[in-house]
């Protein structure tokens, strides 16, 4: 494997074990009182709050949601958390940074650039919505998997997730979302490159130390990833909401039914089970709760974004230097 695999899954994997935690809270602030329903929780500012009396729910979705307890094993288990199921996520975002790297660095080649000192910052651009692109196949089905697991309130695991759609809906169910997803990756990986390349030229200088460029690396890796989620931020709510819908549950699609068989007894309609357009999701949120709803979370996605994308280009970095 080249060293820029390597880079790139490792330091994916770095991105993971730090900002899940606040990307749980992201998650649930953009899904809304949209994501109900079996399985789903509510996400109102009061269910998310009421959601957060321990650790372990901070994990859900990156390392795998603790399974129910009592009270008095709650803290045992708090303890333990970090080492819960953590391989799929770790596996699954440490492959689409190495996608994403390889594919950025080989079309800069393909576009006359030398990727270790791009000049042509539209090039650039041109590159990592590219490699976003190049990402889907692993993104959006990690993305469906990730927001239903932090926002479930069930006992449900990554794992569980996966069989239920697998069995339900086949390799098309975990694609679901996936336009939108498609979208958001490539104007977003187009300016987190973008921004990450443009402001490193205009800081960086031959003077520089190790320790002075180090300092600038996580600087301009923490500014990428702040430019990176203003500009997709609106995106990803949406996606968010639609991968977020109302799903049905094994427990309880009898009830369903009998509630849709009753309610058309009467001449009544009725939307269980009922997925939403992603324009429909969009226009719904927006007559429901305003335009701000676009950006509801952006302050905690912005901290999150900063810390995981500095230490990101410093692990990339770092193991660019040492495999090269």
């Amino acid at each position: 494997m080249s060293a820029d695999f390597w880079s790139g899954y490792l330091s994916g994997a770095a991105g993971i074990l730090i900002g899940n935690p606040l990307d749980v809270v992201k998650t649930r602030l953009q899904a809304g009182r949209g994501a109900s329903g079996p399985g789903m929780t509510d996400t109102s500012s009061q269910g998310v709050k009421s959601h957060f009396d321990r650790a372990g729910t901070l994990v859900r979705g990156g390392l795998e949601p603790l399974h129910s307890y009592s009270l008095d094993c709650r803290r045992k288990a708090d303890l333990n958390y970090h080492s819960v199921g953590a391989t799929a996520p770790i596996l699954g975002y440490g492959a689409l940074n190495a996608i994403l790297f390889i594919t950025y660095n080989r079309s800069l080649e393909l576009l006359g650039k030398n990727s270790s000192v791009p000049t042509g910052l539209l090039k650039v651009w041109c590159s990592g919505a590219a490699g976003g692109l190049a990402t889907f196949v692993v993104s959006a089905p990690t993305e469906l998997i990730k927001c239903r697991a932090q926002v479930s309130t069930s006992n449900a695991t990554s794992w569980s997730i996966v069989n239920d759609i697998w069995r339900r809906e086949g390799v098309r169910g975990l694609y679901y979302g996936g336009g939108i997803t498609s979208v958001r990756d490539a104007v977003g990986y187009g300016f987190y490159f973008w921004s990450y390349e443009g402001s490193r030229q205009a800081w960086s200088s031959p003077d520089d130390t190790d320790k002075q460029t180090a300092i600038k690396v996580l600087l301009c890796g923490g500014l990428a990833g702040i430019v990176t989620w203003a500009s997709i931020f609106p995106l990803d709510v949406i996606k968010t909401r639609v991968q977020t819908q109302v799903m049905h549950s094994s427990l309880r699609e009898a009830g369903e039914q009998a509630a849709l068989l009753q309610s058309q007894q009467h001449g009544q309609s009725s939307t269980v089970g009922t997925r939403l357009s992603t324009f429909k999701i969009a226009k719904q949120a927006y007559q429901t709760d305003g335009g701000m709803v676009f950006f509801r979370g952006l302050g905690i996605c912005s901290l999150r974004a900063f810390v995981v994308n500095a230490v990101q280009w410093a692990v990339y970095e770092w193991m660019m230097r040492l495999l090269q």
